[in-house]
């Protein structure tokens, strides 16, 4: 899950940075530092909300720490 914000792409700026769940990386020739991404985009309640695929600056990706999902003990 990477956070996709203005330091990506201009088009991410603002309020408009998303959180995308990313299903596949195009390796066809692009300009240097700049990478095709294809992927869900994740709402606010963690569900997949939209497939996009986005053209951004590989050094502006930020990774989402894992979320440890604790399960109830069943003592």
């Amino acid at each position: 899950m990477l956070i996709i914000g203005r330091e990506a792409s201009v088009q991410f700026a603002d309020d408009r940075a998303i959180r995308l769940r990313v299903i596949a990386v195009d390796r066809k020739w692009t300009y240097d530092g700049w990478i095709w991404l294809t992927g869900y985009v994740i709402d606010r309640h963690g569900n997949a909300a939209d497939r996009r695929e986005i053209f951004v600056q590989r050094h502006g990706l930020h990774r989402l720490p894992r979320r440890i999902e604790t399960r109830p003990s069943t003592n």
